[in-house]
Parts: structure tokens; sequence; C-alpha cells
């Protein structure tokens, strides 16, 4: 997969090609049905296949203080699209130039003239340009004008619902990894650098690495225990852990926290980046009476993850 960051430049002679538009955060099982027509009408008509994406959320820029709860970093966005077959893709740079482009000045100027896509896939809920106030007979009517055809991607219906971005985040949210995991295609990454702590869980003989996402700004799961894996720096295994997510209501804390325990794994990561694949909640976040209580809870929380990740057998 060729993958081009605009505005660098791009060859004066792009090859005609089949085009798709979007934010794709989580590259779900939704997005990769529409890619796969995408793919599938390119080679039908022998022209090339290309996904184009934004290098941030667009609402950043349209408003400063907006947070996105990401559900993938640009890096891993990048990683699952080269998964899909896609020939390739462009990222844009999102300013606040390109808010103001209509969607009629983006198909021209962008899609017809710099990327010279000759056919448009449009997936059943995508809008963009400037209010996004136009809707799929605009894109349709604007494609006729400039030699566009321009087609409605069928949607993927899961269990009687459209897979989408918000309804995986409406899961996680949730504590649900095991369908908002089924909606994605693939349990939920979260990445971070490990921070220093409070020591507590060595204190406990579970120590833990603490992890800061503010700088991936993807979304937190809810407070609970989970059973995940973890990939160390310059490593491919996927280590079995188990991560906390909460305030540490026992220790009297207040500020959310991420930390993860790995089993049979006591070296210092302080200042390097963990990949976590999240794959169950196995309970909730609770205040335990002592520390001792919360030490046993512990034992069998490790017990649960050990089974849920088929550690037994």
């Amino acid at each position: 997969m060729k993958t081009t960051y605009l505005p660098d430049n791009l060859s004066s002679d792009e090859p005609p090609c089949v085009a798709t538009v979007g934010f794709f955060d989580g590259v779900h099982r939704g997005h990769c049905f529409l890619i796969s027509q995408v793919v599938e009408e390119a080679k039908a008509s022998g022209m090339s296949s290309l996904v184009v994406t934004f290098d941030r959320h667009p609402r950043q820029v349209l408003k400063d203080d907006y947070q996105p709860e990401l559900l993938t970093t640009l890096d891993n966005k990048l990683v699952f699209l080269s998964k899909t077959g896609i020939d390739h893709v462009v990222v844009l740079h999102f300013d606040g130039e390109m808010a103001r482009m209509s969607a009629c000045d983006f198909m021209e100027k962008v899609l017809s003239r710099q990327l010279n896509v000759r056919k448009l896939l449009v997936g059943y809920d995508n809008r963009f340009g400037h209010g996004r106030q136009d809707g799929f007979n605009d894109y349709v009517r604007f494609g006729n004008q400039m030699g566009m055809e321009v087609i409605q991607g069928k949607d993927l219906l899961v269990e009687g619902r459209n897979v989408s971005s918000s309804a995986i985040r409406h899961f996680i949210r949730q504590g649900e990894m095991e369908i908002a995991n089924h909606l994605l295609g693939y349990p939920y990454i979260i990445m971070g650098k490990v921070v220093g702590g409070m020591q507590e869980g060595r204190k406990m003989g579970f120590p833990t690495a603490n992890i800061d996402l503010s700088e991936t700004c993807q979304l937190i799961p809810a407070p609970g225990a989970y059973a995940v894996r973890v990939r160390l720096p310059q490593s491919v295994a996927m280590r079995p852990a188990m991560m906390n997510i909460g305030t540490r209501p026992t220790f009297g804390g207040s500020s959310l926290s991420v930390e993860v325990h790995i089993f049979q794994f006591d070296e210092d990561l302080y200042g390097q980046q963990l990949y976590v694949s999240v794959e169950k909640r196995i309970r909730e976040e609770r205040k335990f009476d002592s520390v001792n209580q919360l030490r046993e809870q512990l034992k069998m929380d490790r017990q649960m993850v050990m089974q849920t990740l088929d550690m037994n057998h």
C-alpha cells in the first residue's frame, strides 16, 4: 500500500482511481466492507483503489477545545488500512482552509484535479464539506459536472445494526468490550507511555505500569478490571495481563488512572510506549474496606483473566 501525505507533492500524472473519503476512526468492519467495494470496483474498472483520510479529527480544527475520543491513532489506522487490500492511502492535512471548503470544491480541487478520482464511493452515512450540508444526491450532481461517477456504498448490518464508530464508542464507554470488539473486527487497542505511579500495586505483589493516554487522545473504557494482552516495545509477542481503570477509591484517589499488571514480568518500562489489546471487562470498579481485601480480589481477578485468555489450556 502506498501512503501519501498532502500537501506534500503528488506526481502530476496520478493514475485514474476509484476512491472513498472518510476519517475511518477504528477502521471497523463497516469501513472494511465499504473499502472492499472500492477495491472490487477498481479491479472491475481497471483502475487503482484509493482511500482519502485526514491527519486529525475535523472537529479539532472547528472547535479549539474539542477533545476527540479516538478509536485508533493515525499510525494504527494506517496499519489497519494496509490490511484491506487498498492500493493507495492519501492522508490530508485538515486545517481551517480545508474546513471552509464546500463539498463541490473539495471534489473538484482535491479529488478530481489532484487525485484523479473517476469514481467515488460514498458510505451510507458519510457527509463531507463545509457544514456537512450536502448529501448523496448533491454529490452525484457535482460529480456529473466534473466527469466523476458517484456511487452509493452498501452498508454492513451486523445482527440488525449498522456498524459505526459512534456505536462502538458507546459500547466501550459501557465496558461492553465483547460487543465493541465484535463490531470492530478485532480487540480494541489503546496505546500510551508508561509514567510514574503511586507504587501501591507493587506493595501488594502486583506491580503495574501506569499508562498516560493523553497524547493519543484515545477513548478510555469504563472503569473496572479487564483481561488484556500487552505488546512491549521492540517485541511482537502479546503478553497476558490485567488492566485496571479507575480512581483507586480504596486509596482515596480522585483522578482517573490506567494501570496494567503484566503476568510474570517485573522490568522497568518508564517512558516506553505500550500497546494494550483490551479483551473483556471482568468486573466493575469497587472500593474495598482494606488493602488485604483488595489484594485477595486481585488474586481472584488474575485467575479470572487467565481463564478468559485461555491461559490454563
